[in-house]
């Protein structure tokens, strides 16, 4: 991992869980006192670490058991058991790994109870927040370009403006542009997923 560690504190991977971000392969990871990490591992080859967390040594001088026994995800927090230090809440904040949307779209996901061991399928409810997920994705992957992504976004604003059947049909005339769009992307996949995400919403 590429946090600096010091020989006084223990760092190990632990337990952690998944974060229910659209369309990637992420998960929040505890390392004891070598902290918090949040990693995407989308493409297993090229893991890449997208956010992190550390308190540093419980102690700079002397070796003293801590850190981050465990950290879940449970609707849209990350809670982490600190061994010495009692218990952190974190959230996800946007930077140019991560969008607000990804994290809105993540926060859609809730359950009434959470045991991570048991894998629960993550299931996104229709939302502008998901839709634009995908298009921030498409963005930063160049899966579209940049004249298309600007008008996808401006199609999704009218429409979320809109109501009953003007947004409807204002959806579905652009899921049907996006079928299109699939077949000359550099991100096939993900422009089905985005069309997918806006018939849900013209059906809502």
């Amino acid at each position: 991992m590429p946090a600096a560690q010091t020989s006084e504190e223990n760092c190990v991977a632990h337990n952690g869980s998944l974060i229910p971000i659209p369309g990637r392969d992420v998960m929040v990871q505890a390392w004891y006192q070598g902290g918090v990490s949040v990693f995407d591992w989308t493409d297993a080859a090229h893991p890449k670490e997208i956010a992190f967390f550390d308190r540093g040594p419980v102690d700079p001088a002397h070796f003293t058991m801590g850190g981050s026994w465990s950290v879940y995800w449970y609707n849209g927090v990350m809670v982490s058991s600190e061994i010495a230090r009692g218990l952190d809440v974190f959230e996800l904040v946007p930077s140019p790994l991560v969008s607000q949307n990804e994290i809105d779209a993540a926060k859609s996901v809730r359950f009434a109870y959470l045991n991570t061991q048991g894998q629960p399928k993550f299931v996104w409810p229709a939302s502008f927040s998901l839709a634009r997920a995908y298009v921030d994705q498409l963005e930063r992957s160049k899966g579209l370009g940049g004249g298309r992504i600007s008008a996808i976004r401006q199609s999704l604003s009218g429409a979320e403006k809109a109501s009953g059947g003007q947004r409807a049909t204002a959806l579905g005339q652009l899921a049907g542009q996006l079928d299109g769009d699939a077949s000359g992307s550099g991100d096939g996949a993900k422009v089905r997923k985005l069309a997918g995400a806006v018939r849900d919403l013209a059906s809502r």
